[in-house]
Parts: C-alpha cells; structure tokens; sequence
C-alpha cells in the first residue's frame, strides 16, 4: 500500500502546487493579469483545496506509517517548518485586508505590494518543502 499512498501525495502535490504557482503568479501580477482576481480565484481555489486536503491526508498516513524514521529525519524537520511558514503566509495573506478585497484589484494593473509579496513567498517556500520533502528519502546523516 505505501507506493499507492505515496503515488496519491505526489499527483496531489502536483494539483495542489501546479493551481497554486498559477495563485501566486497571479498575485504578483505576472500571468493571468487580464483574468479579474475573483473569477482567477473562483477557477483556482476548489482545487487547490482538493489538493492540499488530499495532500495532507495521504502525507499523514505516510507519516503515521514510520513516524520514527520520519522525526528522525533533518529533512523531514526542515520540511515541517516550510509547511508551517507557508500556512503562516496563507494565513496572514487571507486574513489581511488584501486577501478580502480581491473585488478592489481585479482591473487593477497592478496587484498590492502585500499580495505580491504573499505569492512570492509562496512560491519560495512551496519550492523548499518540495526539495526537502524530496530529500527525506536521501536522508544520509542518520
């Protein structure tokens, strides 16, 4: 069952990631800019949702599976700490005056400072917990 469970996280990391670089890109104003943010968000956020429920679910069962190995393991650590910074991030990008006045932007030629920065981080961090989750598998320093 593990190659089946691993399998589901990685093609729902891969929806979740892949809608989310098209969020963030938007949010810095580099794709999509004729597309209003909130009809960009009504297309994008139903699935980036599905993705990351069914990322987190499929990553808890592989957790649970060997939570040792994986506590032990630096990488695993490193990544747990880029997931919580990019739900910070989210967090504070969505409860932000920004995050609940998409309707103000959607023709606006240029996205706030503080959306810009929100999917600029986004993409940072989300490229981290990529290559760390990654690397869990080359864990060498046990």
């Amino acid at each position: 069952m593990y190659p089946v469970v691993e399998s589901v996280h990685v093609l729902s990391l891969t929806l979740f990631v892949g809608t989310s670089v098209l969020w963030d890109l938007r949010l810095m104003g580099l794709l999509l800019t004729a597309v209003p943010m909130t009809e960009t968000q009504q297309r994008l956020m139903p699935w980036m949702m599905g993705g990351f429920m069914l990322m987190v679910a499929s990553g808890a069962v592989l957790f649970f599976g060997d939570p040792v190995r994986f506590y032990v393991n630096v990488f695993f650590r490193i990544k747990a700490v880029l997931l919580m910074m990019a739900a910070l991030n989210a967090y504070f990008f969505h409860a932000s005056a920004s995050g609940h006045n998409l309707t103000a932007w959607d023709r606006a030629p240029r996205t706030p400072f503080r959306a810009r920065l929100a999917g600029s981080l986004s993409l940072v961090l989300w490229a981290g917990i990529i290559m760390a989750g990654r690397m869990i598998a080359y864990n060498w320093f046990n």
